[in-house]
């Protein structure tokens, strides 16, 4: 009988947790009762009762598995954890916010059984709010314009990926990956499965404004160089610009000597226009450089500090 591992991380999610859980078993129970599975949670160290929940439902269920990290590491990095510690011949990434609907598990099962190695729910239409929706669709629209590989719009990481795909992931070793990214750069053939994305019923969401930037710089700098080929050009462009202005108003000064003044307005916007410029370039060296202090570093993605049935 063949294991699929359901992976999802969660953080302060008392009130999806076990809804959730009755929800994937409900699936296989119905849907695939000839594929047996495990559910792996991961805890970013939450905060109200959220791991006694999961101590619970570990106890009377054992193939509930629970990670309970020693702080709260950050989505990207628990989330990588926990695919990497899932141990069955397929693996189901999902949050735990109920917006990922359980449901579509066995539309990914029948795709990884016709032979696709990774499953991704695409996310067409959405509950949420429209103009956040279309900021998500407009940033997934420029990275792929950006990068070098092609990357599938609108997929949130929800969805299936064959064990082998998991082995490539474990053996790349990147401590801080983009996996929307990563596993398109690993060429496979992908099956897409649309969907329309519930809003979130219960709970607050956990991105801010600091994680949502944090994601949406990894998938640039972790697979595109064209914005540093753009602070370069830009430069160049602003180089050109300036040296044109300032032949223009030398050939004006010549021409009208003693009515033409500079004025220091123009000397001010110029200096503070370049100034702009220049922090832009600099801090966008600096997410590319950062980047690669996260690489050299070499820290695990998370620290444990409780297990429970992974004996």
């Amino acid at each position: 009988m063949p294991l699929l591992s359901v992976v999802t991380g969660c953080y302060n999610e008392r009130d999806n947790v076990v809804e959730l859980y009755q929800r994937v078993c409900r699936v296989f129970a119905q849907s695939l009762p000839d594929i047996d599975f495990e559910m792996i949670f991961i805890d970013n160290a939450s905060t109200d009762d959220t791991v006694d929940l999961l101590r619970d439902l570990a106890h009377r269920d054992r193939r509930v598995k629970v990670i309970v990290n020693n702080r709260n590491f950050g989505a990207v990095r628990s989330g990588y954890h926990g695919l990497l510690q899932a141990r069955g011949d397929a693996v189901i990434g999902m949050a735990s916010d109920l917006q990922d609907p359980p449901e579509m598990i066995p539309q990914f099962v029948a795709k990884w059984q016709a032979g696709y190695k990774i499953v991704l729910a695409q996310k067409m239409t959405s509950e949420e709010s429209p103009a956040f929706f279309l900021v998500r669709k407009t940033y997934y629209s420029v990275v792929s314009r950006l990068s070098d590989i092609e990357l599938v719009a609108n997929a949130t990481g929800f969805g299936l990926y064959d064990r082998r795909v998991i082995e490539d992931i474990r053996q790349i070793n990147d401590p801080y990956p983009y996996l929307r990214g990563l596993i398109c750069d690993l060429g496979y053939e992908r099956a897409l499965i649309p969907f329309t994305q519930p809003t979130r019923k219960r709970g607050l969401t956990k991105n801010n404004l600091y994680s949502l930037w944090d994601v949406a710089m990894l998938g640039i700098t972790n697979h595109s160089k064209v914005p540093l080929r753009l602070a370069t050009f830009g430069g160049l462009g602003v180089a050109a610009l300036s040296l044109l202005v300032a032949c223009g108003y030398f050939v004006y000064k010549l021409l009208y000597w003693d009515s033409f003044q500079l004025g220091l307005a123009p000397l001010v916007i110029g200096i503070f226009f370049i100034g702009a410029v220049q922090l832009v370039f600099v801090g966008l060296l600096g997410e590319y450089i950062g980047a690669i202090h996260t690489q050299v570093l070499r820290r695990p993605p998370v620290i444990e500090k409780e297990r429970i049935n992974f004996d």
